[in-house]
């Protein structure tokens, strides 16, 4: 079985462009759409709103395009960013400002209003995890920290985009807190922390997911 680290994820994005012309935002729309796509088959109560958790990096850029194809699917979404929303840039923030024009609220996560956030997320029916990505490496703290616990608190069926937020892509370590998926999206191969027997319970069901380029290509 094959395995990348995450420099080798990162390698493969920048191929992708170089490479084969296939820009950054062409592949997170693909990658959000892959998302969305499995997400659906988990929704058991479609009166109960969908919670996309997005954070500011490409990760979250990826929620936000699932959050898009959510919508076009009549399936009531809620997004949630944590942080402002002039701190996303370059193709997170064009899937952002795409969401925005579409009319959809974007709940920026504050100490101010996170007891409402957390209510509105134990209230959902499915949860989207698109806080972090493969390039965490440091402990999780402050609103993201809260955020993965209050997710973790959640009855609702948890799906997270690329590898669990909070895990380690390359040792499977847990980075002082990381959501307990019931199933992983991850992309073109499963990240080597993800393999690991003690990473495998917060990644739940492991779904492989291409990105419009063959594979093989890539590596």
């Amino acid at each position: 079985m094959r395995t990348i680290t995450a420099r080798q994820s990162r390698q493969i994005d920048r191929k992708a462009a170089v490479k084969y012309g296939m820009p950054v935002l062409l592949l997170m729309e693909n990658a959000g759409r892959a998302v969305a796509e499995e997400a659906v088959k988990n929704i058991k109560n479609k009166n109960a709103p969908v919670a996309v958790l997005c954070g500011k990096g490409n990760n979250g850029g990826d929620g936000f395009a699932a959050a898009r194809h959510f919508l076009s699917g009549g399936i009531n979404v809620k997004v949630f960013l944590a942080g402002k929303i002039s701190d996303v840039a370059n193709e997170a923030g064009v899937n952002l400002g795409i969401l925005r024009q579409l009319k959809q609220k974007i709940v920026e996560v504050n100490v101010s209003n996170l007891v409402s956030v957390k209510k509105q997320i134990l209230r959902s029916g499915l949860i989207i995890d698109a806080l972090l990505g493969v390039g965490l490496s440091g402990e999780v703290i402050g609103i993201y920290r809260d955020l993965i616990e209050a997710v973790n608190l959640a009855r609702a069926y948890k799906v997270s985009v690329d590898i669990p937020s909070g895990l380690d892509a390359d040792s499977g370590r847990v980075l002082g807190a990381c959501v307990r998926a019931d199933k992983t999206v991850t992309f073109l191969a499963k990240k080597r922390g993800m393999v690991c027997r003690s990473a495998q319970k917060y990644c739940g069901m492991v779904v492989v997911k291409g990105l419009g380029i063959p594979a093989e290509m890539l590596f």
